[in-house]
């Protein structure tokens, strides 16, 4: 069983390296893009050019497209619950999350660079050590997370788009609800369309965190890559399989949720989050909402 784990988490690397090399190669068939240069965050791109609504959510794996310059985009969990039961080493904790309006706030700088400010102020968190029979439950709000998205191509066409996201974590949070540490790293997002009305998102992201002993900081290497196809009218839904590569066991989930499109600014969305190995949360569950004003 560990070494079927062992592959998915493979497949998840591999797969998304895959795909980023041949973002390498935008399509030569693509129409040229609409001139956006004139526009900033002062100057308001006209809703009549604006492109089709693209989100960072409901899957892990961060899209390339970013906001057109001038408007805001809000995506956030309408809520969010985690739970975990970890049994290893003969241990017997259970742990639960539950969050409320998580939440990031974009706007476009320009017609390919949009700033973003990820937040969550409003997390609880319970555990109970069954074992040494210590309960314990706090409350309060989270860092916050400053986010460049930087679009390359594929914004206003084609078949393909490929951006970085540089980004910074801020230690704000409240009674132990994240370290103390600034952190932060590179994600590389790329999307490109499948034959048969499919997408395909792919990520791969380096991160520095602070690590366990707090003696300093380590790497931790995050990949993932996603298919979506509609379903019905405006409702679409995904899979996905992502995976974490840090100091100690790999983190690998498989992740499935379903979208429903409102118009041309608004999008729900539920899905859930299933921990494939024990370094894992056994499930996460959640909906939520995305608004461009």
């Amino acid at each position: 069983m560990r070494a079927e784990l062992s592959m998915l988490s493979k497949i998840a690397h591999w797969a998304a390296a895959l795909a980023l090399l041949l973002s390498t190669c935008p399509s030569i068939a693509a129409k040229p893009a609409p001139d956006k240069s004139a526009y900033s965050a002062f100057n308001r791109t006209p809703e009549s050019q604006l492109r089709e609504l693209n989100t960072d959510r409901p899957d892990l794996t961060e899209s390339p497209y970013t906001v057109d310059a001038g408007w805001w985009q809000l995506e956030m969990d309408i809520f969010s619950y985690t739970r975990d039961h970890d049994t290893a080493g003969g241990a017997d904790v259970k742990a639960s999350a539950l969050s409320f309006a998580n939440l990031n706030l974009k706007i476009g700088l320009t017609s390919t660079i949009d700033l973003q400010t990820v937040f969550a102020p409003c997390t609880r968190v319970k555990v109970s050590d069954r074992v040494s029979g210590v309960r314990a439950s706090v409350s309060g709000w989270g860092d916050i997370t400053s986010r460049l998205k930087i679009n390359f191509w594929g914004n206003d066409g084609g078949d393909s788009a490929f951006g970085l996201m540089p980004f910074v974590k801020w230690p704000t949070n409240q009674h132990g609800l994240g370290n103390k540490s600034v952190e932060g790293g590179l994600i590389v997002p790329y999307a490109r369309g499948l034959p048969g009305g499919w997408d395909m998102g792919a990520m791969t992201e380096l991160d520095l965190v602070r690590n366990d002993a707090d003696t300093g900081y380590a790497t931790e290497w995050v990949n993932s890559i996603t298919f979506g196809h509609d379903l019905a009218g405006n409702l679409g839904g995904y899979v996905e399989l992502a995976s974490v590569r840090k100091s100690g066991p790999d983190v690998v989930t498989f992740d499935c949720g379903l979208t429903y499109r409102i118009g041309k600014h608004v999008q729900c969305d539920l899905g859930a989050n299933f921990g494939l190995t024990r370094a894992a949360d056994d499930l996460n569950v959640f909906t939520g909402l995305s608004l461009r004003f």
